[in-house]
């Protein structure tokens, strides 16, 4: 009988600890959505056989759409162009602002 009390217990640690961990592999190191300080850059690890993904990130009352395109299809994920509403920000990064409104965002491998 004392063995039923623990029965199906052993599963808890996917659903708190581990999942956690594998948001952050998936988001941050291969997706590579760093936000640190309010600042939104990107440092993608993804396979060269990809071609594009999208990410949708919502800050507060703001909404960035994120485009990433594997136009290099190289090993070395290095962004090579980053736009902001079709704007070229030479920074590859910017500041995120809770305004309400929508950003889309292209970047280019």
């Amino acid at each position: 009988m004392e063995r039923e009390t623990y029965f199906g217990r052993g599963g808890w640690t996917w659903y708190t600890g581990s999942s956690s961990w594998y948001y952050k592999a998936g988001i941050e190191y291969i997706l590579g959505l760093k936000i640190e300080n309010g600042v939104l850059r990107l440092e993608p690890c993804i396979p060269k056989e990809w071609d594009e993904y999208r990410i949708r990130y919502e800050y507060k009352s703001s909404v960035y759409n994120i485009n990433v395109k594997n136009v290099s299809k190289s090993d070395i994920n290095e962004v090579k162009e980053f736009f902001v509403n079709g704007e070229k920000i030479e920074e590859k990064k910017i500041k995120l602002i809770d305004n309400g409104r929508i950003y889309e965002i292209e970047v280019v491998l």
